[in-house]
């Protein structure tokens, strides 16, 4: 057995985990990042793709923009499909920001290539991760993650803090004794069956569709490949959807009045993804601090989910930068103690904007024959979100983002 020390263990390879740790590498704070599945896998598993504005900046702040700005599709405002036509919402005219379509595989690809240049500790493909000497306290003990790792041997990496950024079904979650953690969630009666193609966008802007059979969305990943979305029920097979069957129902939710049926092309990726609401609270107990998916779920309707978890790691790398650097305001924990009420205001908005998206767009009675009352009342949303500029500015502010807390806010509060 090999036993080992670092300054913070970060457990999952996504955005978040590999966001924080170099976070922490620019304020001269060691860590080790462990991940379950391989460099390949991570690269290469297709998740969100929507970066709001105050993400993008992050990213331009903290060095990761190049690739960004040279792949990533930039956007002004959306297109909200409905009554056989195609509303446009302009983000810029109504709160002067849009967002950036990039996906996350190629966030992943950007921090594991940008830590590996910078000498990070990241190891992949390691096994039977446990989190052990956990006492709820920030002054007690270090935790220590055991792990079996690529090469068959079992490693003991004591830590200062551990950082959870491992997803739901991650082991950092688990590892709080039973009663830490209050949830809350709520399943939906419906699932997204997605589709990548090899095929140019249909439209310059992201199309949301609220149909009679359902919701559709039209989405991109490049010039050249598109993302598209159906609402399917939660135990659908994806063998009962062969291609011919998906674009022609997509064709049928996206068609509008004056506008080309979609470009079509071969589908080189399709599955079905649940649609659920989750929060954990608190985010953390003692030195073990969840992030991400770890401490929250959104449906994907409002485009929030990497978005949150990178929040939380800029909030997260703050607060363990004043706990474990040097210089004005050194080893203050004022910053970790608030960590949880400091996201999850951020957290609470994020759910309500993306049940409200999910709400509006989704036939929820689908599975009943239809419920003409909800219908027209979702109907009355809709409307009501593409004409009226105050309700239209309300959805483009949540959509792009709120501002994340600034580098000097952070630093003040410490001192």
């Amino acid at each position: 057995m090999r036993r080992t020390r670092t300054q913070v263990g970060i457990v999952g390879a996504g955005p978040a985990g590999l966001l924080l740790s170099h976070l922490l590498h620019l304020d001269g704070i060691e860590s080790v990042v462990l991940e379950a599945k391989s460099r390949d896998y991570v690269e290469k598993r297709v998740r969100a793709g929507v970066l709001e504005s105050p993400t993008v900046q992050l990213l331009d702040e903290v060095g990761l923009g190049d690739r960004l700005h040279r792949d990533g599709l930039r956007h002004t405002g959306i297109h909200l499909a409905f009554d056989g036509a195609r509303h446009h919402l302009d983000f810029e005219d109504l709160v002067g920001q849009g967002i950036t379509v990039y996906g996350q595989q190629e966030v992943v690809k950007d921090l594991i290539a940008r830590r590996l240049d910078d000498g990070g500790d990241l190891r992949f493909e390691v096994d039977d991760v446990t989190l052990t000497e956990l006492d709820g306290t920030l002054d007690g003990q270090r935790p220590v993650l055991t792990v079996t790792a690529a090469d068959g041997e079992v490693d003991e990496l004591e830590c200062d803090y551990v950082a959870g950024c491992d997803g739901f079904h991650g082991p950092t979650r688990t590892a709080a004794p039973h009663g830490v953690w209050h949830t809350f969630d709520r399943d939906y009666p419906f699932a997204w069956l997605g589709i990548l193609a090899e095929a140019p966008p249909s439209s310059t802007e992201l199309i949301y569709a609220y149909s009679p059979r359902g919701f559709a969305l039209h989405s991109m990943r490049s010039p050249s490949i598109t993302r598209n979305y159906l609402q399917v029920p939660p135990d659908t097979d994806v063998g009962d959807w062969p291609d011919e069957r998906i674009w022609s129902e997509l064709q049928y939710r996206l068609d509008a009045e004056g506008e080309p049926p979609l470009t079509e092309g071969p589908i080189v990726d399709k599955g079905v993804t649940p649609m659920r609401s989750f929060v954990t609270e608190p985010m953390q107990y003692g030195r073990l601090f969840l992030a991400g998916d770890a401490a929250h779920i959104v449906p994907p309707t409002g485009a929030k989910g990497m978005n949150l978890a990178i929040a939380d790691v800029w909030v997260l790398g703050r607060a363990l930068a004043h706990r474990l650097r040097g210089g004005p305001g050194a080893g203050s924990d004022e910053l970790l103690r608030a960590y949880s009420d400091t996201c999850l205001g951020r957290v609470w908005r994020a759910e309500h904007f993306s049940w409200f998206m999910t709400s509006m767009l989704h036939r929820f009675d689908l599975a009943d024959g239809g419920d003409p009352f909800q219908h027209q009342l979702q109907l009355s949303q809709l409307r009501y979100t593409a004409t009226s500029r105050a309700a239209a500015s309300s959805l483009a502010e949540n959509y792009v983002g709120l501002p994340l807390p600034s580098r000097s806010a952070a630093q003040g509060a410490a001192v």
